[in-house]
């Protein structure tokens, strides 16, 4: 039977239309579902291969002193990333636009880990590209596939390294951060705070990021710098008040380059209640300089100065504190009942003490005679606060420095505050000294500063803020608003701070510091009170300490100095005292502007004190 019969053929036709029907049904519905059910996802796919993401940095908050005046804001700038699709592409482009730079050199690798560490992102050349730059690669643009430059918000210190260990810098993020979760909600590239109030409010000055998508061809060449729909504006990061006085830290910085151009140290002024109003660390650094990411010869000068700028003396230099802390001193006798401030000592001062089979000398060889407290605070008598410190004990002693809060830190709302150094207990004490038994002289060393004992200028003042005020120790704060912690109650009687604020006002008027501040302007016009200090430091000269307030009978600011090497404590009293005149009178004083050097008059004990070498900074880019 022929196979082309007419019902073969009809059968056959029948079975074809069905596969076709089939068919088109199956693409049919392969069709709808791509087109109707899976359209989002399939338009974002190919978004995804012409769309780039192009980060918008958010412009950083203001920081501003308690004036309102501008400590750090925010100018326009222009940032150069460059988008690609592969490495070598990536290099090649870069290579072109390095040889239209002239006298600077692109770090290649920098971009590339950049570029690796988010694909999909451009990765960035320039974070703060000049304006004559910006010109010129936009006149070869052609050359330079995956360019992107845009504006973008660049921080600006005015005021530069009069306020750098206050507020500090900001810079991209770094890879390590980024793996230590240091910044939680950071994203590669991103800028955040690098040191002082930058880093420490960072997360409530960063804002957050916006983005937009540009049109991008297959070869990585932007298409079109409309931004498409999606795009994202950043927010703005939120402004803070600070209780800085920046007229004041103006003045210091200036008093402190005319004066001191060469000495380390540190300055901070405060009120009794705690708000920081000035905050000084010399010598000091242009937080400017790491706008846009810090040029590599500068930052190995940071970093091979011996003098270390970066280093925060404020708050990570800690020194003997010689005899301020003899205020310390007088504070635990008085608080046990064991003396007034009329008490005498069974021994004059005759200039030495003898003690065991050594003799201990006080800093005025000719001695100071029978005195009571109230004038062996004023004369800073070694020889009067070694007997105190037997009649205490070195239980007493160690127990209730830790009580008022020493060796301890302040709390202040800064990273990176250290620590002074005093075991608080006697058996703690002897091993840290690798000594078998507490020898005769610690008690007599603790006694006038020295010994294994260092502090932090912050909480020296801190506690001078104390007595200062109504004999609660609060944290010192720099933002306004911030509630005042308490940390220790000395636990003196108004009758005694007032006893203690009257024999360091004699330090003012007839004591060590009388001399230096003889011919100072503004003292007739409030009495300022006040402990100078010098400290002895193993393989360094002496440093010098002076911390005052003022006016003695209300005070409103309390000032301190520490000076590193060479100097002593009556021959830096004038400069806190400048700067409390200049805050309260609200005018410079100039008398008698010398610049000091070294000075040997002052012969302090023969106690040595421990080594305060500073740590190396890390060799790290910022």
């Amino acid at each position: 039977m022929s196979p082309f019969t007419s019902w073969r053929v009809a059968r056959r036709a029948v079975v074809i239309q069905c596969v076709f029907v089939l068919a088109f049904a199956v693409l049919g519905a392969a069709f709808f579902k791509a087109q109707v059910l899976d359209h989002d996802l399939y338009r974002s796919e190919s978004a995804r291969t012409h769309l780039r993401p192009i980060p918008l940095e958010a412009p950083r908050g203001d920081i501003l002193d308690r004036t309102g005046a501008s400590i750090a804001y925010n100018v326009p700038g222009y940032s150069i990333k460059l988008l690609a699709s592969s490495e070598d592409s990536l290099r090649a482009v870069v290579a072109r636009l390095d040889a239209l730079i002239a006298n600077d050199t692109i770090d290649v690798d920098a971009v590339v880990r950049r570029w690796d560490a988010a694909r999909y992102q451009p990765a960035l050349v320039y974070a703060s590209g000049r304006y004559d730059l910006v010109a010129t690669l936009e006149e070869h643009r052609a050359v330079l596939p995956g360019l992107v430059i845009q504006r973008e918000p660049r921080r600006r210190y005015p005021d530069s390294s009069a306020v750098a260990h206050i507020v500090g810098y900001v810079g991209e993020v770094s890879s390590a951060e980024l793996d230590n979760n240091t910044f939680p909600d950071a994203r590669p590239g991103e800028i955040v705070g690098k040191q002082g109030l930058e880093v420490e409010y960072d997360s409530v000055l960063r804002g957050r990021r916006g983005i937009r998508f540009v049109d991008v061809a297959a070869n990585g060449r932007t298409i079109s710098n409309q931004p498409e729909a999606g795009s994202l504006a950043p927010v703005a990061g939120t402004t803070i008040h600070t209780t800085i006085d920046l007229n004041l830290q103006r003045f210091i910085d200036s008093m402190w380059r005319t004066d001191l151009p060469n000495r380390r140290g540190a300055m901070v002024a405060m009120t009794p209640q705690g708000e920081i109003l000035a905050y000084y660390s010399h010598p000091t650094f242009n937080p400017n300089d790491f706008i846009g990411g810090i040029d590599r010869d500068r930052w190995a000068a940071l970093n091979g100065d011996p003098d270390q700028p970066l280093y925060n003396r404020v708050i990570q230099a800690a020194y003997p504190p010689a005899s301020p802390f003899k205020l310390a001193m007088a504070a635990m006798a008085l608080r046990r009942g064991l003396v007034d401030m009329d008490t005498k000592m069974r021994v004059p001062c005759t200039g030495s003490y003898q003690y065991g089979n050594r003799v201990w000398r006080c800093w005025n060889p000719r001695g100071h005679g029978l005195l009571t407290l109230r004038q062996a605070i004023a004369s800073s008598c070694d020889v009067y606060f070694y007997q105190l410190g037997q009649m205490l004990g070195p239980d007493s002693i160690l127990a209730d420095a830790a009580d008022l809060g020493f060796a301890q830190r302040s709390g202040i709302d800064l990273a990176g505050e250290r620590k002074g150094v005093l075991l608080g207990s006697v058996k703690r004490y002897v091993d840290a000294r690798g000594a078998s038994t507490w020898g005769n002289g610690e008690t007599l060393n603790l006694s006038i500063g020295q010994g294994h004992h260092t502090e932090t200028l912050i909480n020296m003042v801190a506690f001078y803020s104390a007595l200062a005020g109504d004999g609660v120790k609060r944290a010192p704060h720099i933002i306004q608003g911030r509630p005042s912690k308490v940390t220790r109650d000395l636990k003196l009687t108004a009758e005694q701070r007032a006893d203690l604020r009257l024999a360091m006002i004699d330090v003012v008027k007839s004591g060590t510091a009388t001399g230096d501040l003889a011919r100072e302007v503004g003292l007739k016009q409030f009495q300022v009170a006040g402990k100078t200090g010098s400290a002895q430091v193993t393989g360094q000269r002496d440093m010098g300490w002076f911390i005052g307030f003022a006016p003695a009978d209300d005070p409103k600011i309390v000032v301190g100095i520490a000076v590193e090497e060479g100097i002593h404590g009556a021959l830096v009293a004038r400069y806190p005292v400048r700067a409390i005149v200049h805050y309260l009178t609200g005018k410079a004083v100039k008398a008698d502007v010398r610049t000091v050097t070294e000075d040997t008059s002052h012969t302090s004990t023969d106690s040595a004190g421990p080594d305060i070498s500073r740590p190396a900074l890390p060799q790290r880019r910022p």
